[in-house]
This record gives structure tokens, sequence and C-alpha cells, in this order.
């Protein structure tokens, strides 16, 4: 890591406004990059409590702890008979259906069972109907199954899969439809979560077009559309989303008014004539906390700490680079990192795959390149510069390139990215 003139003894950025024209040389190295927006902010957002509709995308605020066990009663695992003995068995009484009780079952009977229901008090196995030749005639059932009808034989037995007071899932888990299906088996109206981190985007640029092909100079806002669905893929609430002109003013306003804890930007963070974000933030009071990373693309990221809001709140600002490969190495360097802390998800990590064929690193920098996973293995995909495109939109991830290289076989770190 090179260090710079925000840098202080330990490493980290100092106290103060230092926002300024971006270092000729970027001043992170990649890890240690994410590593501090990983860790900006003391800890996550608070908890609140939330319906199970609307807990999909939050982390967990506490474990979640079954309410009951599961199942809660013995239960049929398949159609047939609830029977008692050994056989054969006398038959009577109605079927058994889910969510009905029934009486107890005596000695050498059966009585037809479905799938899910509580098995009477008394049966020792419940007997498939493919396995069991009911005889009419003389009311009786018998077994037909290729070996003994064990005791306990497809019954699901109370508390199998857990018992009242288990731990089912550690804090941090992000709620997935499969963690709102574990919940609500377990006994949840509600969960306790941490809230979504509030985020205000501003894609920033004249020379954007919102409809059309590019034109007269101008090129179509490929940003608008990728970003939104991407930041509320990794947890965040998006509150806004709009377009602003290159003129100082109206960015430092909105980045001054801005109430959202995290504040994203797209453009304007290297030195051009009109890339105004270290000078706004120099004007609102910011404090640079990253000021370029060493990774191609995107090195001309930030993220900086906002002045608080008027109730308090601490704010954020992740200012991605304006082309759009650029700007997606922005988003998984610091945005990424950033959201997950404050939302209170657990970090998961890369993966580590074999490289298909040779992924030619940077001299200095960490690489990020789209990559298409088949196995455990990654191949490289064409078209991987700052300003394109195509290869991200193939990718089911980016592979972590160190400087150098790496050789095929050799093994990569891989950072998933969000659904196709």
């Amino acid at each position: 890591m090179t260090a710079s003139r925000t840098d202080t003894a330990d490493g980290t950025a100092p106290h103060g406004p230092q926002a300024g024209p971006a270092s000729p040389r970027p001043d992170r190295d990649w890890e240690r990059a994410r590593s501090i927006a990983g860790s900006c902010a003391d800890k996550p957002l608070p908890a609140v409590p939330r319906t199970l509709a609307d807990a999909l995308g939050h982390a967990l605020a506490e474990p979640l702890v079954a309410l009951t066990d599961l199942p809660s009663f013995d239960t049929a695992a398949m159609d047939g008979w609830a029977v008692a003995g050994p056989g054969p068995w006398r038959l009577g009484g109605a079927r058994v259906l889910a969510g009905e009780e029934s009486g107890p079952l005596g000695r050498d009977t059966a009585v037809p069972i479905a799938t899910g229901a509580p098995v009477p008090p008394g049966t020792t196995a419940v007997l498939r109907c493919e396995h069991g030749e009911p005889d009419p005639e003389q009311d009786l059932l018998y077994a037909r199954s290729p070996g003994p009808v064990c005791e306990g034989h497809d019954i699901r037995p109370r508390g199998q899969e857990c018992r009242s007071g288990e731990p089912l899932l550690p804090a941090g888990t992000t709620v997935t439809a499969r963690v709102l299906g574990l919940a609500a088996a377990a006994g949840y109206d509600r969960l306790s979560v941490h809230r979504r981190p509030s985020v205000e985007l501003f894609v920033l640029g004249d020379e954007l077009l919102e409809q059309g092909v590019p034109r007269g100079g101008r090129v179509r806002d490929a940003l608008g559309p990728l970003l939104p669905p991407w930041l509320h893929g990794r947890g965040a609430e998006l509150i806004g989303h709009r377009r602003i002109a290159d003129d100082p003013g109206l960015l430092r306003e909105a980045v001054r008014r801005s109430p959202a804890d995290v504040v994203v930007t797209t453009g304007s963070t290297a030195a051009g004539p009109v890339d105004f974000l270290h000078d706004t933030l120099r004007a609102v009071g910011a404090r640079l906390l990253v000021d370029s990373v060493a990774v191609r693309p995107g090195h001309p990221m930030l993220l900086a700490e906002l002045p608080a809001t008027a109730d308090g709140r601490a704010r954020r600002l992740v200012g991605l680079p304006g082309n759009p490969l650029a700007a997606v190495a922005g988003l998984v360097t610091l945005a990424e990192p950033l959201l997950r802390h404050l939302g209170g998800h657990r970090d998961t990590g890369p993966v580590r795959l074999a490289a298909a064929a040779a992924l030619p690193g940077h001299p200095r920098d960490t690489r990020l390149v789209p990559v298409f996973t088949a196995g455990q293995q990654v191949t490289p995909l064409p078209f991987d510069g700052p300003a394109m495109l195509r290869g991200l939109a193939l990718a089911d991830g980016l592979a972590v390139v160190p400087p150098g290289g790496v050789p095929a076989g050799a093994t990569v770190d891989v950072l998933e990215l969000p659904g196709r």
C-alpha cells in the first residue's frame, strides 16, 4: 500500500475535511480498501421487527430459535395405514387426514392415514399404500412389504428436525425465501432484523442520455438501470435516484441535503475538468476514508464520511467511477462491504475456484475480471475493459486476480455476482 497525504501512522484517514484532487497513485490496496469499507461503521444499523412478508433481504438481528418441536407431533411420512402391532390388522375407523387428530389405536388394528397427519396414539408404524393388501371380506389388512414392518417405520417422530429452544440460524443470516419458510415452520410471525441501510443514488454527467441510441457525442446511461437492482439485491433500501448535471453547486446541495445512510455517486471521482466530487466533499466537511484503490478497472473510486444528519445519524458516500465496469468494481470493493456491515449481514467472503485458462494480471494492481463458472473452474470472458458491459452480462462472478496474474490450473478468489 502506498502511503498518501490522507494517511496517518496507523494507516487510517485523519479527522477533519481532507477531500482534494485525486491522488496520482492509488492510496489503498484492494484488500485494505474493502476492509475499511466493511468496518468504517462501529456497528450495524438498529434492529427492527418485521413481519415475515416484510423481512425478505434483511439480516437476522438475533439467532433464529425454534419456538416448537419440529415436527410438533408424530407424523405420517407416507400415505397408507397407521398400524398397531406386527399384523395382520383389523381395519377400522375413518381416514386420518392432515390437520386432524384421532383417538387411540387399539392393538392389531389399522386406520387409513394421509401424509402429514398426526399418527394416532398407540401407532407402531405406518404401512405404505403399496405395501398393504386389504381384505374387505374379512375386514383385515395384510402386509406385502419387502421386509418386516419395523416399529417407527414411515413415522416422522416429534422433534426429529429440532427441539423447542434449539438454535436454527445465527444472527447475521440473510433472510431468504428458504429462511422465511423455516421461520414460519418454527412458529414465527415476525422477525427481529437489522434495518436496511437507506441509499440515495446520484448519476452525474451532462453526457448521459436516458433514451435512444448514443448520438451527438453523448452516451446512454447504463448505470441508472444497472445500479438500483444491484443495490437492492445487496440489502439496500433505495430512497432516491436522480440525474445531476455537471454543476458543482447542484452536487454540493444534493450531497449536503441527502438523508440517506449511504450516498452513491457515479462519475466525477478523478481530476478532470468537470470532476467536482472531491471539491464537493471538501465543501461539505467530509472526511476521506479511501481515495482511489489499486484495482483495475475502477481505481479512481472513493469512500468518505459525511457530516451526520440533524438527528445524529451517520452518513457515508461511495464515489463510483463513471465507466460501467469500473463502477461495478467500485460497488464490490467499497459499496457492498459497507452495505453488508450496516445491514448486519455476515461476511461470506469469496469462493476459491480453479482457473480454466490463464488470468493475466496488472504489474502492480489487483484486477477484477468477469468470469463464467462451470463446476469448480472459471473461464475469463472477453470485453472486460472499464467502459464495457458485454463480458459482465455473461458472467456469474468476478475473479480477483492479484498483481502478476494467475496461471491456468491455479486457484483464484471469485466474487459472486447478483442473480442473472
